[in-house]
């Protein structure tokens, strides 16, 4: 077919993904033309194993994936095209305690996230899949909407949906080049001719990394190779739900009446790490049976009618998979109107359906659907643009897929990465470190004689006492946290007031010196970013957000500033040093060190003052995460050392102790302070969080986010965060489903210890369609359900935890 000179939104990639998001988009009446450089399906999809499970950590992805199902489910009738879809239902076993409570523990998800899964008994387990040998299976979950599809048929089921609705799909049409015209996206070339558009969506599967990268947009992906085996039909029943068997790293399914097995080996091999060989389309690597043979002598004790049976085909293909386990998509932070759907680690084909979905969305009205933070391409940063440490750190996700999911585990690989200039001082005082984007951050710290680095389990972990040690110094006399790794932007220019007070829910519009916490809303009134802004000048802002944010809230902010004005945003992270003292001696610990005045007079909180100490300017914050009197220390890089030692030796006979990011979670969930991307997003309000006074509607000034606001004030909410005190000794880890009066309204958005209050802790929603009003809240009777079973908890709209606030501000 002839091309068109241009289309208002390109498509580039044939896969189950690009056709999904054409098949939406054409749904929605836009113009949309695909552009597949060989034939659909032609580079992963084809070869993908096609189970289609549902189940995440988020509630969200598991809607998406659920919405996946839907889409199958009626897709075939729609398009008179058979997708070889089948909801035969998902196993998944356990063969030992351990793995138990974490199928208990992913079956309440399920539960939290309104999916059926349950609890059976190895033998229960058999009768559905009478192939395997139970001997080792304690117990197993069972999802009866979970199924399989062929990957080919779904996507030319897609493909035939989206040219019914006016989609032009065009095969063997190569992008060669992404066009732009001073720095903005104009179009793509291929070898027919230029092509003009509006909107460009790469889902490219593995080869998106380098097409990105020639318009400087980073896509953190590597191709991996994945095997798995296609054996001879041995009477195998059609209707046999999925398997998967984490302890032995393997997966199955029903296939022409024999089985597909594969896994996830612990030590698998990157491919094309020299670059993506051209053409490569429908093809497949050399059969590695050395490699492969690792799964299979795990997967024959548990079928062992693999021992006789034959091997019709060992498949090798590669495919593209990601640093932290999830897929890509949104816009990208580096150029407006072109986004990103790819990196799908082997499950594409269950999550097409939904992600093709929301991408569509994405693209016809600029944001998402709702929120999608794991899998949003904002969710990467700095380390993420040396494709070397990408790989690093993927081999190491790709090798955990099937292990347990450890509460609070953290990678290995790629570290040490970005480091404090206190990374040495603090590891000699004991330190554990975490790793978030790059940077490493002490999670704990040992005491001469303890283990010093973590030990997983579902119990109370190793760091359960060291921690509740930090916690109480920061609760009795001092804690000194290194928050380095805070993500710092300078907002500056003649209009950065009006600019921030546009993006800003909160009063910004106050005097030099002056701290304003706020959120930035998006139009449904949701939560997009929960910041600090300082007013350093009349025409300057410092605005500090947390680690993990650092790509998401510079792009957030970015784009909000009303065009037209003069205000430019800088990312100054790696200039500033972050020293947090808190505590009820916090004053009179810096008090030695400096010569200025910290009187709750000279020096009140929501203040920032500029103070000296041995010899360093720091810019000090009177602010607290941790519900206590204290100050975050901004200061030069170059004197972190110094400034350190300094109040560490001044704080030695007050009882001062370095303390850690485990600590902070835990102070913070007693004083019932709100985390973004768990208890707070683009899906939540502040009047539904509880932070509807941080918001200027009485103001008059004009923010976005306004209307919405402001039309909920008149009609209420529907949901509002709460928190729980659950009975007994009961590990909460978030996601545990909340009942009220018997009926499930919700799940934990975070859950941890507090080491003041000796019980554990949950925030969560209490949600109901009809409405939610803090009476209804605290009148009703509370029950958490933790690994399957359900426990008494207490409810409050208050702080567990909470001094006077003279005792913080005084």
């Amino acid at each position: 077919m002839t091309l068109p000179s241009s289309s208002k939104i390109i498509i580039i990639g044939g896969g189950i993904v690009g056709c999904s998001t054409a098949y939406h988009l054409a749904q929605m009446g836009k113009e949309v033309l695909l552009l597949e450089k060989a034939a659909l399906t032609s580079g992963s999809t084809w070869h993908a194993a096609g189970l289609v499970g549902q189940l995440r950590s988020s509630a969200n992805i598991t809607q998406l994936l659920g919405y996946s199902i839907s889409l199958y489910d009626r897709l075939e009738e729609e398009t008179g095209l058979a997708t070889g879809w089948k909801m035969n239902g998902g196993l998944r076993l356990a063969c030992n305690e351990e793995r138990w409570t974490e199928v208990k523990r992913q079956a309440t998800t399920a539960h939290s996230f309104g999916l059926d899964m349950q609890l059976l008994s190895a033998k229960e387990a058999q009768d559905l899949w009478p192939l395997m040998d139970i001997g080792d299976v304690v117990g197993a979950a069972f999802l009866p909407t979970d199924g399989q599809a062929s990957p080919s048929d779904i996507t030319q089921a897609l493909a035939r949906g989206a040219r019914s609705n006016g989609a032009q799909l065009v095969e063997q049409t190569p992008v060669t080049e992404i066009l732009l015209e001073k720095g903005k996206l104009a179009g793509v070339r291929t070898p027919t001719g230029d092509l003009a558009c509006e909107k460009l969506v790469l889902c490219c599967g593995q080869w998106t990394r380098d097409l990105a990268a020639s318009i400087g947009i980073t896509v953190p992906l590597v191709s991996v190779e994945h095997q798995y085996m296609v054996t001879e039909a041995f009477d195998v029943p059609s209707n046999l739900p999925t398997l998967r068997d984490p302890d032995r790293l393997t997966y199955y399914k029903e296939e022409v009446g024999g089985l597909i097995m594969g896994g996830y080996e612990p030590n698998p091999i990157p491919w094309a790490v020299n670059g993506l060989p051209e053409p490569f389309d429908f093809q497949l690597l050399d059969s590695d049976f050395d490699h492969f043979e690792q799964i299979m002598e795990l997967s024959l004790p548990r079928v062992p009618a693999l021992e006789r049976v034959g091997i019709k085909q060992l498949i090798n293909g590669p495919e593209s998979f990601t640093p932290d386990g999830n897929f890509i998509l949104g816009e990208a932070p580096e150029m407006e109107n072109v986004f990103i759907g790819a990196g799908f680690n082997a499950f594409g084909i269950a999550s097409g359906g939904g992600a093709g979905m929301a991408l569509a969305e994405w693209v016809a009205k600029g944001e998402a659907p709702f929120d999608l933070w794991p899998v949003d391409i904002r969710r990467f940063g700095r380390p993420h643009s040396d494709t070397d440490w990408v790989r690093t750190r993927t081999l190491e996700a790709y090798g955990k897929h099937y292990t347990m999911a450890w509460p609070a585990e953290e990678h290995d690989s790629g570290r040490p990465c970005r480091r404090s200039p206190l990374y040495d001082r603090l590891k000699e005082a004991g330190a554990v470190f975490g790793e978030k984007l790059g940077w490493e951050r002490p999670n704990w710290f040992a005491e001469p004689g303890e283990d010093g680095h973590d030990i997983y389990t579902f119990q109370r972990p190793n760091w359960h006492g060291p921690v509740g040690r930090e916690h109480k110094a920061a609760r009795e006399a001092a804690a000194l946290f290194d928050q380095t790794s805070f993500a710092k932007f300078i907002l500056k220019g003649p209009d950065a007031e009006a600019a921030l007070s546009w993006v800003a829910a909160n009063r910004v519009d106050r005097p030099v010196g002056a701290i304003t916490y706020t959120q930035m809303l998006n139009d449904r009134g949701g939560i997009e970013c929960d910041l600090t802004c300082v007013r350093t000048a009349l025409d300057e802002y410092y605005i500090v957000t947390g680690t993990g944010f650092a790509t998401h809230d510079f792009d957030w902010i970015r784009r909000n500033i009303p065009e037209g004005m003069n205000a430019q945003l800088v990312d100054v992270t790696s200039s500033f040093s972050v020293l947090s003292l808190f505590g009820p001696k916090a004053r009179e610990v810096l008090q030695k060190v400096t010569r200025s005045d910290l009187s709750n007079e000279a020096f009140p909180f929501g203040q920032a003052r500029q103070i000296g100490i041995a010899g360093c300017p720091v810019r000090a914050l009177r602010i607290t995460y941790v519900g206590e009197l204290g100050w975050e220390l901004h200061l030069p890089t170059e004197y972190a050392q110094t400034v350190y030692d300094a109040l560490h030796e001044a704080g030695r006979p007050l009882g001062l102790r370095n303390a850690g990011y485990r600590a902070i979670e835990t102070l913070r969930l007693e004083k019932g302070y709100r985390a973004w991307g768990s208890d707070i997003g683009p899906d939540h309000t502040p009047d539904e969080a509880g932070l509807g006074w941080a918001v200027k509607l009485k103001s008059g000034v004009a923010f976005r986010g306004r209307e919405a606001i402001a039309k909920q004030r008149e009609t209420g909410v529907a949901k509002l965060l709460a928190t729980f005190v659950a009975d007994g000794d009961v590990i909460l880890s978030g996601r545990e489903t909340i009942y009220r009066d018997g009926e499930r309204c919700g799940w934990l958005s975070s859950g941890g210890y507090g080491h003041t209050i000796g019980k554990s802790i949950g925030i969560g929603y209490v949600r109901n369609e009809g409405g939610v009003t803090k009476d209804y809240v605290l009148s009703g009777s509370y029950e958490l359900e933790v690994a399957a079973e359900r426990v008494k908890a207490e409810i409050t709209l208050s702080p567990l935890y909470d001094p006077t606030m003279e005792k913080i501000k005084g």
